[in-house]
């Protein structure tokens, strides 16, 4: 496993290593009776060995699994939460944009269709004024 040399996690106190997580927390059940399975069959491990050993070493591909979808469980769940928090607030922010957009498209229309109107209702008026002065005038 390589480093990056800028960043080492073992030189800050608050972010756990995963064997200090692993460690932390019981084994789910089923690696747990798997793991003691294997360890029944596999002399034991020296009291020096960490968690993170014995797993490379000992568990198989079904305890691996259990250990990944546990881990993704866990990770999905903590997710949610944030998901649902963006997904609110990008929907809040497309349907305010969407309405204002649709509320500019509609004034325009009735700014331009009040206008025509107004433009004929005005042409019609004055067409009658001349129409009424012309018959007082003869």
């Amino acid at each position: 496993m390589s480093h990056d040399p800028a960043f080492d996690p073992t030189s800050d106190p608050l972010i756990p290593i995963l064997t200090e997580v692993v460690i932390e927390k019981s084994p789910p059940a089923e690696v747990h009776s798997a793991a003691l399975q294997a360890n029944d069959a596999a002399p034991a491990p020296a009291s020096a060995q960490t968690l993170e050993e014995r797993a490379v070493t000992q568990w198989t591909g079904e305890e691996w699994g259990v250990l990944e979808r546990r881990v993704t469980e866990r990770i999905l769940q903590q997710l949610q939460g944030r998901i649902d928090f963006v997904l609110e607030q990008r929907l809040r922010d497309g349907i305010a944009e969407a309405v204002e957009n649709a509320m500019q498209d509609l004034s325009d229309e009735i700014r331009t269709g009040l206008q025509h109107t107004l433009g004929q209702v005005v042409a019609r008026a004055v067409s009658q004024e001349i129409s009424h002065l012309q018959t007082l005038g003869k």
